[in-house]
């Protein structure tokens, strides 16, 4: 039998991202090592100069400085980084591809229709610089520009917390709306969104706005809630406990760091929106997301603006391609699909009464029109993966 081995846990897991890679870490010991677990007892994350002198056989980490890095290096054990902070530790890493989630991002927002793109980060973070490359180069194979925005990291007493919103908001206000906006985490996302709610911009209907991380907390109480991408933070975990694994029966490191792709966008209300530059179906898009589960028709979208509505009707053809009827009726399916993958499985009644339908008959026969399948037929087919989705 396999002797038991005794792991440290070197990152602060009480950070949700962190606390799925426990999980994942935790499944990889479960199925395939015995191992315990070293966690500090009182301290928010452990360093490594408290490890001095321990006894154990390895190391899980989050090393994100050139001193952390040199005290793993001396600490006698395998290690394995989880941090994309610095460019190169000189420690084996796992780490979500963080050039991946860029691209991802920058597809999402491309998918909303924007033309006009911005990105919010930070200047000496790696995996911050690795996400906006990603960012933009997904960008420039449409012919897009992007403006960006940079701070430094960190905050000291010397920097408060406040530091630098008033150059935010100068620059949000330089942006031509609308813009689909990423930022390299959630919680510079909320900065973002917080900054537009101050100096009068919409979100998302002048500034659509994503972040990274999928932090429940973080993105359910943004106002609105936050769209982000998830980092696949399980298989992180997972992966770094495999490499360790691999460390410590005497394998030799891999020359490269691992990369987890990302396992999507998790869509909230912050990009809930369709990138016009035409005013009126700006106007008439935002009215028919925002009151989705009430009962109403062209004409009462046409009655909340200044213009007809075979006006209204030519520029929905125009700007989206399709009728504002064939727009609400494509609204609601939407909404339907979300909550017929939710895994509470929600009475067919209610998602009717929820997304504007009268009954669950006009909701099968318009769903089945817009999807080429019914309601039934569509939850059956998503269940299985309806923990990964989160609706704002």
């Amino acid at each position: 039998m396999a002797k038991i081995r005794e792991i440290a846990l070197a990152f602060p897991a009480a950070v949700p991202h962190l606390g799925r890679v426990l999980r994942g870490v935790a499944d990889y010991a479960q199925q395939h090592a015995r191992w315990t677990f070293v966690l500090s007892p009182e301290t928010f994350v452990m360093r490594f100069r408290s490890l001095q002198g321990w006894s154990g056989n390895g190391v899980i980490a989050l090393i994100d400085t050139k001193a952390e890095a040199a005290a793993a290096r001396k600490l006698g054990v395998p290690v394995v980084n989880l941090s994309g902070a610095l460019r190169d530790a000189g420690i084996p890493r796992v780490m979500v591809d963080s050039q991946a989630i860029g691209r991802l991002a920058a597809e999402h927002l491309l998918e909303c229709g924007f033309q006009r793109f911005a990105y919010f980060g930070v200047r000496d973070l790696w995996y911050a610089q690795e996400r906006l490359k990603g960012f933009i180069e997904r960008l420039k194979q449409e012919g897009c520009q992007c403006s960006v925005y940079e701070v430094p990291s960190g905050i000291t007493d010397r920097q408060p917390w406040h530091h630098g919103q008033q150059q935010l908001a100068r620059w949000l206000k330089s942006l031509k709306a609308p813009v689909g906006l990423m930022a390299c985490t959630d919680q510079r996302a909320q900065m973002v969104a917080d900054a537009c709610r101050r100096i009068g911009l919409d979100v998302p209907g002048d500034v659509a706005v994503i972040g990274v991380d999928n932090d429940e907390i973080t993105c359910r109480f943004c106002v609105p809630p936050l769209s982000s991408v998830s980092r696949n933070s399980g298989t992180v975990g997972h992966e770094a406990a495999a490499l360790l694994d691999r460390l410590m029966s005497g394998k030799r490191p891999p020359n490269d760091d691992i990369l987890v792709p990302p396992d999507g966008v998790v869509k909230r209300r912050s990009t809930d929106v369709v990138a016009v530059d035409n005013p009126h179906v700006a106007a008439a898009v935002r009215f028919i997301r925002e009151h989705v589960g009430e009962s109403f028709g062209v004409e009462q979208v046409a009655a909340q603006l200044p213009v007809s509505r075979r006006y209204l009707e030519n520029r929905f053809r125009r700007h989206l391609g399709c009728t504002p009827h064939q727009y609400i009726c494509q609204v609601r399916v939407e909404r339907a699909k979300q909550l017929l993958a939710d895994p509470e499985r929600i009475k067919l009644k209610q998602i009717a009464t929820v997304c504007g339908f009268n009954d669950p008959l006009r909701l099968r026969l318009v769903f089945q029109r817009v999807t080429g399948t019914t309601p039934g037929e569509y939850r059956r087919s998503h269940t299985a993966g309806a923990e990964k989705l989160v609706v704002g």
